[in-house]
């Protein structure tokens, strides 16, 4: 469905992907007949009901890691692109689940299931979802200065990915994790759990980067994306 330009820059036959989702400021021009609306993902600043305080602040969390995005929809072709940043398209296939920080993700197709989950804990990992997950997402987050949330697609379709200084594709499986600062992880895609945790002591972390002091253990079967920074997007 997405087409590579260059290394920073796709298109997309916006009638044949079924509409496209995509942040906003990313559409750098189109031809056609092509219409824009605000667009949500699910679970992204819809507060969460029940629990009190706790998880309404678990919601407003939610809704601060959630980029805004919009919908086109029509007849047309859109070239999309971000702040000259690296794209990567990822084809989706049957059963597979891509889980990627709300800020690197570019575009992807409308008929993608999408939903925000915690990072800290996801895909079957000790703590994951609910005010818990929430909780602990809030406190990796403090601690590693990424994201607490990340969006999780599925379906049928493609999602395009961006990154600073260009994207490393390693691969997960066998009895031993991929381990990746959180700071430079982008994305991980096929039926890879991931879950944050702490490399040293508290004490010891202060004044120390956040790959040293907190680390993003993954492990399953699929890729994980890196960028080649530790820059955030």
């Amino acid at each position: 469905m997405f087409e590579k330009i260059n290394s920073k820059v796709v298109k997309v036959d916006v009638g044949q992907a079924g509409g496209v989702v995509a942040r906003s400021g990313a559409m750098l021009f189109y031809t056609g007949q092509v219409t824009f609306a605000p667009h949500q993902i699910f679970g992204a600043g819809q507060g969460m009901g029940g629990g009190g305080g706790l998880m309404r602040m678990a919601g407003q969390m939610m809704a601060g890691e959630h980029e805004r995005t919009m919908l086109a929809q029509g007849s047309g072709v859109v070239h999309y692109g971000f702040a000259g940043l690296e794209v990567h398209v990822v084809q989706m296939q049957p059963g597979a689940v891509l889980r990627a920080e709300a800020s690197r993700l570019l575009a992807q197709s409308a008929g993608l299931q999408a939903s925000v989950v915690s990072v800290a804990s996801s895909g079957g990992g000790r703590g994951g979802g609910g005010l818990m997950g929430a909780l602990r997402g809030a406190a990796a987050g403090a601690a590693t200065g990424t994201g607490m949330f990340t969006t999780q697609l599925s379906g049928q379709g493609s999602a395009v990915l961006l990154a600073h200084g260009g994207f490393l594709e390693l691969p997960v499986g066998g009895p031993n994790p991929i381990v990746v600062d959180p700071q430079a992880f982008v994305a991980a895609y096929g039926n890879v759990q991931t879950e944050l945790k702490s490399a040293m002591s508290w004490r010891d972390a202060v004044g120390r980067g956040a790959g040293e002091a907190m680390q993003l253990h993954c492990h399953g079967q699929g890729v994980v994306y890196v960028q080649a920074s530790e820059e955030k997007l």
